[in-house]
């Protein structure tokens, strides 16, 4: 065991301490999250399948659709298969650009996924509010765009978390990481150096996004909200809401749970280590589960080439 002064200079590797407090139930813990994992792979597998089989479906609403999954692909893979050697097979150890890796990918795939989010809005704005315009606004060009602009904007505001910590960072009161992943506060809190230039960044990073983002897609639906009560009939209305109703759902669940999860990691000192754990994990894991559901729920086009797709199956099978 470390003596209580010791700095670690340059470590070449962390160890993760996965759900502190909560190390003798850890192996059941897995259960759950291996089965968030199945059915985020299976579901946003699922949609994506369903877009690229069907042509019809190859319009901005869709294909903004398919990224959302692509997205929530990347981000199950992330995190789930070292937590999950954490939970069951006590493979703490990783390494330090292992660790600088997982985190860039963990908060790149998290703007991605608010940015495209705001691209939805955007959508739905167009659709609702300018109909007659849509395929001549939004068109693959600028969707593409829209897509490139997702990415870089959530690269090139990311990776400077990576060169402060290679710059900035070099010594360390312990190795021993009280996460299930390389999140960066969670490593930073473990920083002997002055961190304030890393901690001034960050919250400008998350206070940026938010902001933008929030007040983007809340203009969009203010927006879509006062088109929607003009129209003259109460089944144009319904029919209108109902377009938006699903993106609604993800956008308060995908920010309610990130929020929560800011603000207890930063202000909420008073809270159990494994509450901020699994505020962590729960605010990147659960909507990767419940946006294929949601959307195949709500999208009457995707919810019907599933039930044909399973009915198909399940006749061949019986063949």
């Amino acid at each position: 065991m470390a003596a209580p002064n010791e700095t670690y200079i340059n470590p070449q590797s962390f160890t993760l301490l996965g759900i502190p407090g909560l190390e003798s139930v850890q192996h059941w813990i897995g259960i759950p999250f291996c089965a968030m994992f199945t059915v985020a792979v299976l579901g946003n597998s699922t949609v994506l399948i369903i877009i690229k089989r069907n042509p019809e479906l190859h319009q901005p609403m869709y294909l903004l659709l398919a990224m959302l999954a692509l997205n929530d692909l990347g981000i199950c893979p992330t995190i789930v298969p070292k937590t999950l050697g954490i939970f069951w097979f006590n493979l703490r150890e990783i390494q330090f650009n292992s660790c600088l890796a997982q985190m860039f990918f963990v908060h790149v795939l998290a703007a991605f996924e608010t940015g495209i989010l705001v691209a939805m809005a955007l959508d739905r704005y167009v659709a609702i509010c300018h109909p007659l315009r849509y395929s001549s606004i939004l068109t693959p060009n600028i969707l593409l765009g829209i897509g490139l602009l997702v990415v870089l904007r959530g690269v090139f505001m990311i990776l400077p978390f990576l060169f402060l910590i290679k710059v900035r960072v070099s010594s360390f009161r312990s190795i021993v990481v009280p996460h299930t992943y390389c999140e960066h506060m969670a490593v930073l809190k473990l920083a002997t150096d002055d961190t304030r230039v890393n901690r001034i960044y960050g919250l400008a990073v998350v206070f940026i996004i938010f902001w933008f983002d929030s007040s983007f897609i809340t203009t969009s639906y203010t927006l879509i909200f006062k088109a929607v009560f003009r129209l003259p009939g109460k089944e144009a209305r319904l029919k209108a809401f109902n377009t938006c109703t699903a993106h609604i759902i993800i956008i308060m669940l995908t920010y309610t749970l990130a929020l929560f999860s800011f603000l207890g990691h930063r202000y909420g000192h008073h809270l159990t280590p494994y509450v901020h754990i699994l505020l962590a994990n729960f605010y990147l894991l659960v909507p990767t589960v419940v946006n294929p559901i949601i959307y195949g729920a709500k999208t009457k086009e995707i919810r019907l080439r599933v039930i044909t797709m399973f009915s198909l199956r399940g006749t061949l099978s019986k063949m």
